[in-house]
């Protein structure tokens, strides 16, 4: 595939949804699957909304199984992860229809019902009911499951919420300490991106105009990081800290390798992301990789006993200008648009804990930082960050930043740095990591792992006009963004690492 290269909440936290109503004709009040997030909820917004005969909904919304799924035995992982996969699918196609009849929708509410939540509803309780009887064969069959079927429309309320829906990203990734007190000045951040942003993208003649639109990002997504408050604090070291880092240069994809699929989430599944991903270092990475494939792969790392994977979705121009995948699955078929950009710089860094030693890695441990249905599951497992080069002391959550001449977009992910001490991936490919505490120890039962730091820049203009790849119900949300590593190091090259951070030292 073509590349550009240019040079310049669980559903424990979220509100109830409310059931579809009575539908009251002639303009009158409507209830139909609408409800507000746990976001929403806990900046005081009710737990149901009524909608009214034309307004605008903006995306589908449905709770996130996954997350909500008890232990999976291994014996029924496979199957699991695949009804995971099409629920995915369902997802994405219902929203295809809601956005090819939106106008329509906005106009007449009962049609959304009959025409895209009902369907919609009865293919999530069939897969629902086979994730269940996989799991049932081999343990207890999980009850409840069928709540998690319905799915609602919503806004999006970054259009007139600005204030709320920073507040709402200031408290993401916050749980571990892991992002360094990046939870404050944000409100800044939205007031520039709401009606400051707006004109500023109006101005520069980038913005929603030349994204896709009904799909994002839109001005709102935006903020002028000059707006923001010093808000990155570094973590105090305390005595026995492991100081050391080690860094691993896998290049910057210059060698185009991309797919939309998740070798983690969705194995065996062909285009299970819905969106495309950058990838470096190991290059057998597709949806069908197994670890042996991954141990034999070549890498792109320079040191060749890292053929770990590390992969992100891909940043794109939103500048009207098709790429290569544009009639593709995982870009424009998933309405992801525009020119892919090759980062100008990729930094993969190792770092120690700031309260003691570390210890290896298992190989093949799986990681996922981040969440990349942030902007309908809530904040829980959210993880973004956004800044530019010269103010990384300043970091967005929930804005893409807008950056003065000169500076570069940076995204970064700090990943989980501790261990369960078992596993090397969970049902929710989630609960056999963690991230450090507040006082920089692991949880109880877990023990710390060199930490993971990804620092991704691109050189791209000035101002609004490019956006992640995203799920297509996500609307390319900047919260959405995340990332996904496979350790695949030699067992000689993660001694390595562990001395080398253990020891105090700067490796490379």
């Amino acid at each position: 595939m073509g590349r550009t290269s240019r040079k310049r909440s669980t559903l424990a936290n979220r509100a109830i949804v409310a059931s579809a109503a009575l539908i009251l004709g002639g303009g009158g009040l409507i209830a139909v699957n609408v409800y507000a997030s746990a976001g929403e909820g806990s900046s005081g917004s009710p737990p149901g909304r009524t909608w009214n005969a034309g307004t605008q909904m903006s995306t589908i919304d449905c709770p996130d199984v996954g997350n909500e799924l008890p232990d999976v035995p291994d014996q029924a992982r496979w199957e699991v992860d695949r009804e995971l996969a099409a629920m995915d699918t369902q997802i994405t196609d219902a929203y295809r229809q809601f956005a090819d009849r939106k106008d329509e929708i906005s106009r007449d509410p009962g049609l959304a019902e009959n025409a895209v939540l009902g369907p919609l509803k009865a293919r999530r309780t069939a897969s629902i009911d086979r994730i269940a009887t996989a799991v049932g064969r081999n343990a207890d069959r999980p009850g409840g499951l069928d709540g998690l079927a319905p799915c609602s429309l919503r806004a999006d309320d970054s259009n007139d919420m600005g204030d709320q829906g920073s507040d709402q990203g200031q408290g993401q990734g916050q749980d571990d300490g892991q992002n360094n007190g990046q939870d404050g000045g944000q409100d800044d951040g939205a007031d520039q991106g709401g009606d400051n942003g707006q004109d500023q993208g109006q101005d520069q003649g980038q913005g929603q105009d030349q994204g896709q639109p009904g799909n994002g990002p839109e001005a709102s997504d935006f903020g002028d990081i000059r707006s923001v408050q010093p808000n990155a604090d570094r973590p105090r070291q305390r005595r026995g800290a492991s100081r050391g880092t080690f860094t691993t240069d896998c290049g910057r994809n210059e060698n185009g390798k991309f797919n939309p699929d998740n070798v983690i989430v969705a194995p065996g599944v062909s285009n299970g992301a819905h969106h495309m991903h950058d990838y470096v270092g190991n290059q057998a990475n597709d949806a069908f990789a197994s670890d042996d494939d991954l141990a034999n792969g070549d890498t792109s790392c320079r040191n060749q006993g890292d053929k770990s994977t590390y992969y992100w979705p891909v940043l794109r121009l939103q500048n009207g200008t098709a790429e290569n995948d544009a009639g593709a699955d995982g870009g424009g078929k998933d309405q992801n648009i525009g020119e892919i950009q090759t980062p100008s710089q990729v930094t993969l860094k190792f770092v120690g804990n700031p309260t003691g030693k570390v210890t290896a890695m298992p190989r093949f441990l799986r990681i996922i930082t981040g969440d990349a249905k942030a902007f309908t599951n809530g904040d829980a497992n959210a993880n973004a960050s956004w800044s530019c080069t010269g103010f990384e002391d300043r970091q967005l959550k929930d804005k893409y930043p807008i950056c003065p001449d000169g500076s570069q977009v940076v995204r970064s992910f700090a990943f989980q740095s501790c261990w369960d001490g078992q596993n090397t991936d969970s049902a929710n490919h989630r609960t056999h990591v963690a991230f450090a505490q507040d006082n920089g120890r692991c949880p109880n039962g877990f023990r710390a792992v060199p930490q993971l730091v990804q620092r991704i820049v691109y050189d791209v203009p000035p101002g609004p006009g490019f956006a992640v790849d995203s799920f297509p119900e996500q609307l390319h949300k900047p919260v959405t963004d995340h990332g996904d590593f496979i350790n695949v190091f030699d067992d000689n090259l993660m001694k390595k690492v562990v001395s080398c951070i253990n020891g105090g030292r700067k490796c490379r």
